[in-house]
């Protein structure tokens, strides 16, 4: 009765199944990185090619989702496997949220390169040819369309898959921009356009990197889920028939779909401990979503260390 712990599918009870967000996306995850992969070669071919700064930008930032998908695939499979050697007792599913940190810092580093860039190349000359670069960027921006549409469903779930698929839509803007330099290139005869739009690229992803990365030192720091309230999980335990006082609440992510909670329930002195425990269970459940619950049931005459001491 002392402790209740509720889990869902395990990958290493015979489910063959991640429980986490990211692995049920992992199919879409492959086909991301198979067109990004390919694209980025192309586009890398062309950038080289046709001297244009903003394409080769773009390149870069494409190059950013190939490491990104590719460390969100390896993160998927990793999470899934079983813990062997019973050190693990939660197993890999953090990996996933060290992707995301991966994720970051491949898009600061894409950021500050492309910025540097664009800055030494600002009062300087430059030939662009702006035929193959328009190609290649609308190109571009129908692959990045399809990631895109391939990456939503787990992004909402996923702070994994939410990583590259702002990576993709950042390097959507980015082929927006390849296509408007192109333009004005063309337009105009200067290469400008073409330097300030790579130069506005490597701003956006830096700022898309800077938000993402509140949210996943916001998990490694174990902070309460932003959609939990915390007060209003422990007056719901509270009102649980049973149940004289709620102490020692923690809720926190361990990785993008799971969510944890534990804490302490006393009992009134005519508590029942099973039925406060299903109840509580339920609560969670239903109310706020929970189903990786650790209750610990205290009778009502139950006294802690401290509270002796005192």
């Amino acid at each position: 009765m002392g402790h209740s712990h509720s889990h869902g599918p395990r990958a290493d009870q015979g489910g063959g199944r991640s429980q986490s967000a990211a692995g049920r996306h992992r199919g879409r995850l492959v086909a991301a990185l198979v067109l990004i992969g390919g694209f980025f070669l192309v586009e890398l071919v062309t950038a080289l090619l046709t001297g244009s700064l903003a394409l080769l930008s773009d390149a870069g930032h494409m190059a950013a989702d190939v490491v990104t998908l590719t460390a969100a695939l390896g993160a998927t499979v990793l999470a899934s496997r079983p813990d062997r050697g019973g050190r693990r007792s939660f197993g890999l599913y953090r990996v996933e949220v060290f992707a995301s940190l991966l994720a970051v810092m491949v898009m600061l580093a894409v950021a500050a390169w492309v910025v540097i860039e664009a800055t030494g190349r600002l009062g300087q000359g430059a030939e662009v040819d702006t035929g193959p670069m328009l190609v290649v960027g609308a190109l571009g921006l129908v692959v990045n369309l399809v990631v895109m549409r391939l990456l939503a469903s787990g992004a909402r779930e996923s702070l994994n898959l939410k990583g590259a698929y702002l990576e993709v839509l950042a390097d959507t803007v980015g082929s927006i921009g390849v296509i408007v330099a192109g333009i004005l290139v063309a337009v105009t005869g200067s290469a400008l356009a073409d330097t300030v739009v790579a130069l506005a690229i490597g701003v956006f992803v830096a700022v898309r990197a800077v938000m993402l990365g509140r949210e996943v030192f916001g998990v490694l720091a174990q902070e309460t889920p932003p959609r939990l309230d915390a007060a209003q999980v422990e007056a719901d335990l509270a009102a649980v028939e049973g149940v004289a006082e709620v102490h020692d609440l923690h809720l926190w992510t361990l990785t993008s779909g799971m969510e944890v909670a534990s804490a302490h329930l006393r009992l009134t002195v005519d508590g029942d401990g099973h039925a406060v425990l299903d109840a509580a269970q339920a609560v969670l459940r239903r109310e706020h979503g929970l189903d990786h619950c650790t209750l610990q049931i205290e009778p009502a005459d139950h006294h802690t260390e401290a509270e002796s001491r005192w």
